[in-house]
């Protein structure tokens, strides 16, 4: 499973083979969620709040990029990258 970002201890990342909706997974701690990417919404799974607060505003940020990553992967092209929240 690609880690496709990371910011302030959460690990943003993408199952090659996984299923619909486009979603992505977020990890934090022992936490772990999985996010749709149209909404930004916890779909399965849980973070803190704060966290939650963190991921949701990093997907609204990065929508387009998740889009093309979710693309890539149906097409078994390798994952990009995408800055985090705290990218300089």
């Amino acid at each position: 499973m690609p880690t496709i970002a990371y910011f302030y201890g959460i690990y943003i990342r993408m199952y090659v083979n996984d299923h619909q909706p486009p979603h992505f997974h977020a990890v934090y701690g022992e936490y772990e969620a999985i996010v749709d990417i149209a909404t930004g919404k916890v779909i399965n799974g849980s973070l803190p709040k704060a966290a939650k607060r963190l991921v949701k505003e990093w997907a609204d940020l990065h929508r387009a990029e998740l889009m093309d990553n979710w693309v890539r992967r149906e097409q078994g092209e390798p994952l990009e990258r995408i800055p985090g929240l705290d990218a300089d």
